[in-house]
């Protein structure tokens, strides 16, 4: 820790009581002022809501397209295989090994770096070169 990094202490923020006579300063009308819509209870106006003016999500062009089908693959490269302890390798033996943090919709072994080891990989879909560098070291890249 340094000087610079020091913070003061967190203190406990203590609540307003309104409503309970003109000398405590929040008296009367309880700090919202006369009338109007944000006087009321339950009173305001929703996030973006610009007065009844066509709010600025609505004017702005909506661009793109969001597939509800695409497939969102965790990429594992083989130098991250490296780190891995086990020598049967798969989404739940990655997380355990902290190499990633969550599987998504499966797991892709891309061919970047060298592998070290010989490992038995299961994951989704392999890239060719990955595959090959596998099998090179005797290992086994399954396909689940």
């Amino acid at each position: 820790m340094k000087l610079d990094e020091l913070k003061p202490a967190v203190k406990p923020t203590k609540s307003r009581r309104v409503g309970r006579g003109v000398g405590s300063g929040l008296g009367k009308t309880s700090g919202k002022g006369h009338k109007g819509q944000k006087a009321r209870s339950g009173g305001g106006v929703r996030r973006g809501f610009e007065g009844g003016q066509t709010p600025l999500y609505r004017r702005l062009p909506k661009r793109g397209f969001n597939n509800k089908f695409a497939r969102n693959y965790t990429e594992v490269t083989l130098t991250m295989l490296n780190k891995s302890t086990t020598e049967e390798v798969d989404a739940q033996s990655l997380i355990r090994d902290r190499i990633i943090s969550k599987e998504n919709d499966g797991i892709v072994i891309i061919a970047t770096g060298k592998l070290e080891k010989k490992l038995s990989v299961k994951a989704k879909r392999f890239t060719a070169k990955a595959k090959e560098q596998i099998e090179s070291l005797g290992g086994k890249a399954e396909v689940i």
